[in-house]
């Protein structure tokens, strides 16, 4: 008998965060819980009371780092338990029975009209208005059945919501790909035995070569480094956190790469263990 598995997520049903939790779950019978924010989203991770874990957006190749997450993470009892790549398709919808020459509106999230603007070059007279969620976007259309709005939102949101697909992959960039990252309640992760990829933090002394020391450490243990972050350390002006992505070789090394770190860093803290992600197309 298959357990439903609750995954909370930043948004609604259909969007992206949805299809990349189904990608990481394919054999699971998943229940999404949405959040309206990614504060509400870890809080709910954190509680385990409506969500036994959840899925968050990290990086994307055009916006860039969500800062404001790393700091999430960090201020959190959470761990990374793993991370899913995917490609972002933004499609052009409505209400069925209309053309793009019938919208007066065109709604979704800030960033996803970002990605798509030089599309709508060619319709002046559509208005770009910004919500939420894309996903929330075809959700009202459909809710208040409104025609002459269309949404910019996934394939995913426009099968849930009965939506006509007016033009497929408006974004600009074709090469739009979004990370997110498992996440879970610390007490409740155990580390599988298969895992390539570390996630850690740490601060350094404000003086020269703190950090040089710190990175020096991970390329004596052959730690290829996928990712480093930067994040204001609140309230020490001009210091900062690093957030570290590694892929190591040899398990057994982080015990001993910690060990040395701890000589050169301050609050250093592992965020996740996990098998490196895959990449998928939405």
């Amino acid at each position: 008998m298959n357990t439903t598995k609750r995954i909370a997520i930043q948004g609604y049903p259909g969007a992206f965060h949805e299809i990349a939790t189904r990608c990481y779950y394919p054999k699971e019978v998943i229940e999404v819980v949405p959040a309206d924010t990614f504060d509400e989203l870890v809080e709910v991770v954190e509680t385990g009371t409506h969500a036994d874990g959840g899925l968050m957006a990290i990086e994307n190749t055009i916006a860039g780092s969500l800062l404001n997450n790393y700091q999430l993470l960090n201020n959190s009892d959470l761990q990374i338990t793993g991370e899913v790549f995917l490609r972002i398709r933004q499609n052009l919808m409505a209400l069925p029975g209309q053309k793009i020459e019938d919208l007066k509106e065109v709604h979704s999230h800030p960033i996803a009209i970002i990605q798509c603007r030089p599309f709508f070059n060619k319709y002046p007279h559509i208005k770009l208005v910004s919500m939420e969620d894309t996903a929330l976007s075809a959700k009202r259309i459909r809710e208040g059945l409104l025609k002459g709005i269309g949404a910019i939102a996934s394939s995913l949101a426009a099968d849930r919501y009965k939506m006509d697909l007016l033009a497929k992959g408006i974004e600009t960039n074709k090469k739009n790909f979004t990370r997110f990252l498992v996440i879970s309640k610390e007490a409740s992760v155990i580390v599988p035995a298969e895992i390539n990829k570390i996630s850690i933090c740490f601060s350094v002394p404000h003086e020269a070569g703190s950090l040089h020391k710190a990175l020096k450490v991970l390329a004596d243990h052959r730690a290829n480094m996928t990712k480093v972050q930067s994040v204001p350390l609140i309230g020490e002006a001009w210091r900062y956190i690093f957030f570290i992505d590694f892929i190591l070789e040899k398990q057994d090394d982080l015990s001993v790469i910690m060990v040395e770190l701890e000589k050169h860093t301050a609050a250093l803290k592992i965020l996740g263990q996990y098998k490196e992600g895959i990449l998928y197309d939405s």
